[in-house]
């Protein structure tokens, strides 16, 4: 694998704080938390889709040795609802289950063992309904919940009425995706003196979590704490409460600490997944290929609850014409109600969707046309003072996209030569038996927003205290492996370069510094830091004492924007990335390798070239899993493939050789220049591997992850 740096930066790479210990084994991630005395706890879920609560029967399960007791919906006052930004789902089953996985009762016993076999003597009993697994019958039948079948519906128009000469069409689905952090939900409740309760727990948002938790435990925030464990991985998928509630309200009931942690098929079943789209479009263009209007319809399965839909929705929509010119576009949204897993966000938010319908309907006009894929995309890129075709929000002081995507297709493609079976199409299975290999490229170009936009005020807080020759960071955001401690600690060591950093462990007794999510903690608690590094600097020293100075860093405004017509100021900022992709087909079987991956990508400003590299990488990967792998497959709303057996993630043999392009144009928008990285590397990987997989086998290819069917059945 090859990386092209920028070739300066005043900062340099650093060993991220939480690495040595992860190294040695050292480092406490939130199940190897142990409080003396602690019992442990295990839901009782839900077997069906959508089926009424008829009645629960705990008593077999409490005579059991070591049970201490069995919480159900009755234990928390009914219309104390749960919900991330919507509070519309309830912390247990109160009468009617509309998901599989839906909690019904957490048991309480003395050891994990005990409380998981005391699940299977809790008899519940059931009336099944017919569960709603499509938007179609969503859209036709009774809604599912007392909110309502929409969880939000989109309208933008803006333009003429102009068509184009020439015109194409193209259907596109996208699979449901899990978040597959490598630990498991795990966390331990226990009362405090104070009459409330504390959580040790793996959250991105700790203040949000602790908002929901008041509210279902009718307590006031000072007696709800939460403190931020070793975090194994998120990417979206720790955004919602699962055990927390359950925890909170054993610990309070019984007076001591209350420990669970999930098995992975229990942890497929508990949080939300990447939202399966369905998704419409109709792209008008000049004979020369310059786009003219665009049609589209995006419908997201939310599952019953709305988790983070409506959002995801909206990026869904801004984001389906794409970094383009389109003078005419009409986008119409929606986030529907069904008996399916809960949506919610998973890394590129939305964006990833209409990432892969906007692309590939691009390279359908490029093959009318006879003209090259990655040339009508230069022909049609956005460029300084262009509006964008969603929200009249001007294109300025942004990536050059034909620099873009000329860096990108620059890089030379690296070859491994397919001398061992692993290198084929099917790998040590040798199932190629001497077919012939089809090779196609592919190139997609990706944008997502950083921050949250769309009206919503953002702030983040820190504080930093010297005491001798060391400086101490407080701030709430969460460390979820993205490296956002590293760039503090290089924000930090930049101010005070004779200085040692330790890090507080983040916790609500300090204030919001808000979500680990939405390309945000770099720009937000990085500005947060730089703030209060600037203020302590300017402080004059007095002695032995310690110095301490808080900076609360507030984002640019934005506009939640007029739903008819999208415009304003949506977003505060943009991330852009191009990426070129190579596979190998073996057309007889539908078995596809992607054997090579280039990417350019703007990230404003380096802070710490190492995590850029990773976070690069990781977005490929799991573009790659999204691509050709990944689906959690639920027929009549149950999963069938929840375990690690049966989901398909990319593993190491299964990453193509990369080349990574950094580019470094800072952002003015923010005081440090720089820009989100974990994010755009997985928003156009899946489109341009499908774009190659469409080129070398002539396939339509109108799903994701592309299955062998696709390609060894299709006409």
């Amino acid at each position: 694998m090859t990386t092209h740096s920028p070739s300066s930066t005043r900062f340099g790479t650093v060993i991220r704080p939480d690495v040595p210990p992860k190294i040695a084994g050292e480092f406490e991630y939130s199940n190897d938390v142990r409080i003396p005395g602690m019992l442990f706890g295990a839901t009782k879920r839900s077997p069906h889709a959508h089926a009424r609560l008829v009645a629960i029967d705990t008593s077999k399960a409490l005579a059991m040795s070591g049970v201490h007791r069995v919480f159900t919906h009755e234990d928390v006052p009914e219309g104390r609802l749960l919900g991330h930004i919507t509070h519309d789902q309830p912390v247990f089953v109160l009468d009617v289950a509309r998901h599989e996985g839906e909690p019904v009762a957490f048991v309480v016993a003395d050891s994990q063992e005990r409380a998981w076999q005391a699940l299977e003597a809790i008899d519940v009993s059931w009336q099944p309904l017919e569960p709603v697994t499509t938007i179609e019958d969503a859209l036709t039948k009774d809604p599912i919940h007392p909110q309502g079948t929409l969880i939000r519906e989109l309208l933008i128009e803006r333009g003429d009425d102009a068509v184009g000469e020439v015109v194409v069409t193209g259907t596109w689905e996208t699979g449901r995706q899990d978040q597959l952090f490598l630990a498991p939900e795990s966390a331990v409740a226990y009362p405090s003196a104070d009459g409330g309760v504390t959580l040790i727990l793996a959250t991105q948002d700790l203040h949000t979590d602790q908002q929901q938790l008041c509210a279902v435990l009718n307590l006031p925030p000072e007696k709800v704490h939460l403190i931020n464990s070793g975090i194994g991985g998120a990417f979206g998928g720790r955004e919602d409460i699962t055990l927390q509630a359950h925890l909170a309200i054993a610990a309070l009931a019984l007076g001591k600490p209350v420990k669970t942690t999930y098995r992975r098929s229990e942890s497929f079943l508990a949080h939300p997944k990447r939202h399966p789209a369905f998704m419409r479009y109709r792209l008008g263009a000049k004979s020369d290929g310059t786009f003219v209007s665009l049609e589209v319809s995006i419908d997201l399965d939310g599952g019953p609850y709305a988790s983070t839909s409506g959002p995801v929705l909206g990026s869904a929509c801004y984001f389906s014409a794409g970094p383009y010119r389109i003078p005419r576009v009409r986008v119409h949204g929606r986030a529907v109600r069904t008996n399916n897993p809960v949506s919610g966000a998973m890394r590129g938010f939305g964006a990833v969707q209409a990432c892969f319908g906007i692309e590939s309907t691009i390279d359908l006009l490029a093959s009318k046309l006879g003209i090259d894929p990655v040339e009508i995309r230069r022909r049609n890129v956005l460029v300084e003072g262009d509006p964008f075709p969603t929200s009249g929000q001007r294109f300025e002081d942004q990536t050059d996209l034909r620099e873009l995507i000329d860096r990108c297709m620059a890089l030379e493609l690296p070859s491994s030569p397919a001398t061992l079976d692993l290198d084929l199409p099917g790998g040590t299975g040798r199932t190629l038996m001497g077919s012939a290999v089809s090779r196609g490229e592919g190139f997609a170009l990706g944008v997502k927003n950083h921050l949250y936009g769309e009206g919503v005020p953002e702030t983040s807080w820190a504080k930093l205290t010297r005491e001798g020759n060391t400086i101490i960071v407080e701030s709430s955001a969460s460390e979820c492996g993205q490296g956002i401690q590293g760039v503090l600690d290089r924000i930090v060591r930049t101010e005070f370069p004779e200085c040692e950093v330790r890090f507080a462990v983040p916790s609500t007794w300090m204030q919001y510094s808000g979500s680990s999510s939405a390309s945000r903690q770099s720009w937000m608690s990085g500005s947060a830091v730089l703030g209060a590094a600037q203020k302590l600097k300017s402080q004059t020293s007095s002695g032995d004492e310690p110095e301490s100075a808080e900076f609360e860093y507030r984002a640019p405004a934005t506009y939640r924007g007029d739903p008819t017509n999208g415009t304003g100021d949506i977003h505060v900022s943009y991330m852009f990335v191009a990426h070129r992709a190579r596979v190998e087909v073996d057309t007889e079987l539908g078995l596809i390798r992607v054997a090579a991956i280039s990417t350019a990508q703007d990230v404003g400003r380096v802070i710490n070239a190492t995590e850029i590299r990773g976070q690069i990488l990781g977005g490929i990967a799991q573009g790659v899993g999204f691509a050709i792998n990944e689906h959690l497959d639920t027929p009549s709303g149950l999963a069938a493939n929840n375990s690690l057996t049966d989901y398909l993630v990319p593993t190491a043999a299964d990453m193509p050789l990369v080349v990574i392009d950094v580019l470094e144009q800072p952002d003015p928008r923010n005081p440090l220049g720089i820009k989100g990285v974990g994010e755009p590397s997985a928003v156009s990987s899946t489109a341009a591997i499908a774009n190659a997989i469409r080129q070398a086998t002539g396939k339509p290819i109108t799903r994701v992850p592309v299955r062998p069917s696709d390609i060894a059945l299709a006409n």
